[in-house]
């Protein structure tokens, strides 16, 4: 019987196939009964699973680090699910179970999860409470090696072509090991715009619906699926004439999409003669490869924490600048924004203690001023990187003038030291500053009078003014990008910055999106940075806007008091190019 699931779409196209539904093997233990000489027997089949899915996490990360298999974003989750396979509260607990209950290693580990589960659902902070998600996909992927389903969980792809992966959730390593294969989408039960499983989505351009509570349970595996990203539309079990409805519109989407390709030669420059400069975010020299093949004006953002993830210790110096360099170089001459670490919040090092409130904490520009070693290594390898290319220094949420005051201190000792060892590097390098705090975007002519450049980091911008933690299912809904206070603040910073001389970017997530790309350039911005994928799409809506005409337009949206009349202003805006 044919039946439509809605969800949140979070990356665009349409995908026809049959599903393919992840197994998930805590739903299937049974308890066994045993004896105590058997219960030691199960404590060691439990070590061994835990080795041989540490191993495996170890082994995505050396791929992810040394290639573009997945967004760096990636790493991090698995840097987290490694803390949880070697954590006493999940390891040694189940032991103790499974040493009290003369029971089976995958009953008892499934016991531990439900308890760690039901704590962390009473944490007051929404960010800790999240993890629980991560203690059940680390939980699953134990219980299958238990239960000898991992090899067939991970294998089942290889040999299907145009699969819709169903899942209740996706696991960074499950997205990894899927990337590896072909399908065509997938969808999952649980997720937001932000989550990992979106991110992945984008980066593949493939078409994704999150958020749909309860496909896994009603979809039954090789039925056949349409799967409308754009509108967030799942159609399970779809008629003949449904079916050549969207072939048809998959076949012209897919015209469309090749057609865009032709415009990496196009300048990137609105009907009435302004400019616009499309810059790619990367997180690790890997991503360069993308970045050239979408013909990016430059880097707009590089996310350096990515190179501090997941280790031990910490990169030094020289592995720093080997990083930048090899960036600045391949771009042969266009600019290459090298922000320095942006560790803390839902990014810890290993050797960093969890903060009460990791988002509220000392994250950022907060952790380097604490940390003046690890931000003076830093400093040093992207100023020595400066003489290979064209190289900015960008500095992550800044909240007060003292914070870029001691920013610019930290860089002027920097380039002492490399002074007095006669290292080459540009003494006049720019350095500009993340507007990502609400504070900041108010008091945004103290920072434009301290700073070459400034960009806005949408996405942090959003979660601070609305008080919505984005990694957050339960307020999901009130992470808007549209709310009135958003864009005031950022047309506040556009047109402060044009007023002063000062470039300003937008580096967030709704630089990328086309929805906003003519309401942005009503508002003024002229540097877009986003993922590489995202380039030929937002060049197709530049090329054909007149910013002449949508900036009254965009000045008017702006003084709207709600969102619900914001969003319709913003559809017509819209429209008017659709039509034109």
């Amino acid at each position: 019987m044919s039946f439509t699931m809605h969800g949140l779409g979070v990356s665009g196209g349409i995908a026809i196939g049959r599903a393919l539904l992840m197994s998930h093997a805590t739903l299937d233990v049974a308890r066994l009964t045993l004896t105590a000489r058997q219960a030691e027997r199960e404590i060691v089949r439990l070590d061994r699973a835990l080795n041989t899915v540490r191993k495996e996490l170890l082994n995505m990360r050396a791929q992810n680090k040394s290639s573009a298999v997945a967004p760096g974003e990636l790493i991090a989750f698995i840097d987290l699910h490694m803390l949880f396979l070697a954590d006493p509260e999940l390891v040694d607990a189940t032991k103790q179970i499974i040493r009290e209950r003369l029971c089976n290693a995958e009953w008892a580990l499934v016991q531990r999860m439900e308890q760690l589960v039901e704590q962390f659902e009473q944490v007051g902070d929404p960010y800790l409470r999240e993890r629980k998600y991560d203690v059940m996909q680390v939980v699953e992927r134990v219980v299958q090696e238990l239960l000898g389903k991992s090899a067939k969980a991970k294998g089942g792809l290889s040999d299907e072509a145009n699969r819709i992966v169903v899942a209740h959730d996706l696991s960074p390593t499950d997205a990894i090991n899927l990337k590896k294969h072909h399908f065509a989408s997938f969808v999952t039960d649980v997720g937001g715009a932000t989550s990992h499983t979106a991110i992945l989505a984008r980066s593949m351009a493939i078409p994704a619906i999150v958020g749909l509570v309860s496909a896994r349970a009603m979809i039954r595996d090789g039925e056949w699926l349409i799967v409308d990203g754009q509108r967030g539309v799942l159609i399970v079990d779809p008629d003949e004439q449904v079916l050549d409805e969207y072939r048809i519109r998959k076949e012209l989407l897919e015209l469309e999409r090749s057609k865009l390709k032709r415009l990496k030669s196009t300048l990137s420059q609105t009907l009435d003669g302004i400019r616009i400069n499309l810059l790619a975010n990367i997180e690790m020299p890997s991503d360069m490869d993308a970045v050239l093949e979408s013909g990016a004006s430059g880097i707009g953002l590089y996310r350096t924490e990515f190179l501090f993830l997941g280790r031990g210790d910490l990169p030094s110096e020289d592995e720093q600048f080997e990083a930048y360099r090899t960036v600045a170089k391949a771009l042969d001459g266009r600019p290459a924004v090298i922000r320095t670490f942006d560790l803390g919040g839902d990014k810890m090092l290993d050797l960093q203690r969890t903060p009460t409130n990791p988002a509220l904490g000392r994250r950022a520009i907060r952790l380097s001023l604490v940390e003046p070693k690890m931000f003076h290594t830093q400093l040093r390898a992207i100023l020595r990187a400066s003489h290979y290319g064209k190289v900015k220094i960008l500095f992550p949420m800044l909240s007060h003038a003292r914070q870029i005051d001691a920013s610019l201190s930290a860089l002027a000792q920097a380039k002492a030291s490399l002074s007095g060892e006669n290292i080459p590097f540009n003494h006049d390098i720019e350095v500009g500053g993340m507007i990502e705090v609400p504070g900041a975007a108010l008091i945004v002519q103290t920072f434009l009078k301290r700073l070459s450049f400034l960009s806005i980091g949408t996405n942090d911008l959003i979660q601070y003014t609305l008080a919505v933690d984005r990694s957050d299912e339960e307020v999901a809904d009130l992470y808007d990008s549209l709310h009135p206070a958003v864009l005031t603040l950022i047309a506040h910073v556009l047109t402060s910055g044009e007023k002063a001389g000062v470039p300003v970017s937008v580096c967030g997530e709704m630089a990328g999106d086309p929805k906003f790309t003519r309401l942005l350039l009503g508002m003024g911005l002229k540097d877009f940075s986003m993922h590489s994928s995202q380039i030929m799409e937002i060049k197709s809506r530049i090329i054909q806007a007149d910013v002449g005409e949508i900036a009254p337009l965009a000045r008017r949206i702006i003084k709207r008091g709600e969102t619900g009349k914001v969003e319709e202003a913003v559809a017509k805006l819209n429209s008017r190019q659709a039509q034109s």
